[in-house]
């Protein structure tokens, strides 16, 4: 079942949000409108007070439930919270992680991983348990028993040095978006080049969807040997020029107290006017 998108479910004659509105859509009656404002308060970062608060209540929605026992309320605005940056969200995201909905879970973990709350990962590491054997597609549904990739990437952000044991096995699983983010994650975990160059060697091997997962990748990670990699990517302009910004500003946080703009900066540079 495809989840209906935020603007399918707006009310298309309805008023112009504003803040304001959207946070007493929130309560409203109308599913649709609740749904969109949950979306609509993440997308436009509306981060007062209020505003987090009416998300943190969403995340415990009953009223939107779909057949299959999804929760879509729940799901936006797990998303929303993440993107407000507000750390008053993190032990209603934890909660989550423990949602029987798939996506839910997903959403807590992706937002967990962006508001970098290092109190999030043992409840992250606990949907590791069973590890790789565990790690199986769920009958009838397009996914795993558990949000693997998301959790694995959050795990590496939050620089969770105790999970390294539990997240290397998964750079084995039979599922190359998850031996990613484990490559990922091990890369930022330990400063190895070695799972670095296992995400360039995916990069060359991948189709092209699995390409752009990479790219991303190599760009969060600000893996800077794989410059000349990315920019020859068989893939979109767009998702390479990603990679590279991610790569360069990776380069600009370290040299914060330089005046001058490293070799490796300008190198980055160039490589991202010659796809222009």
């Amino acid at each position: 079942m495809i989840e209906p998108s935020a603007e399918q479910h707006s009310a298309e004659n309805g008023p112009q949000l504003t803040p304001e509105l959207a946070i007493a859509n929130l309560q409203s009656s109308d599913l649709s409108l609740r749904y969109y404002a949950a979306w609509w308060l993440g997308k436009f970062r509306v981060s007062q007070p209020e505003a987090v608060d009416a998300l943190i209540a969403a995340l415990e929605d009953e009223a939107d439930k779909t057949e299959l026992g999804g929760y879509p309320l729940r799901r936006n605005a797990a998303r929303a919270l993440g993107k407000l940056g507000n750390s008053k969200a993190v032990p209603a995201l934890i909660k989550c992680l423990e949602c029987s909905d798939f996506y839910v879970r997903e959403a807590a973990a992706q937002s967990l991983e962006m508001l970098r709350d290092t109190t999030a990962i043992p409840t992250l590491i606990k949907l590791l348990d069973g590890g790789v054997a565990q790690a199986m597609q769920v009958p009838g549904r397009p996914h795993l028993t558990q949000p693997y990739e998301a959790v694995l990437e959050a795990l590496g952000e939050l620089c969770a040095t105790e999970a390294i044991d539990l997240i290397k096995p998964f750079l084995k699983h039979s599922v190359p978006r998850v031996q990613c983010s484990a490559a990922r994650a091990m890369y930022q975990l330990t400063q190895d080049t070695s799972y670095g160059e296992l995400l360039v060697k995916m990069l060359d091997e991948g189709d092209l969807k699995l390409r752009r997962v990479v790219l991303g990748d190599l760009g969060a990670i600000g893996y800077l040997a794989a410059a000349e990699a990315i920019a020859q990517a068989k893939a979109e302009n767009s998702f390479k020029l990603i990679a590279l910004k991610g790569l360069l500003e990776h380069q600009l946080l370290e040299k914060l107290d330089s005046l001058t703009v490293s070799n490796e900066a300008v190198r980055v540079m160039n490589l991202m006017d010659s796809l222009l």
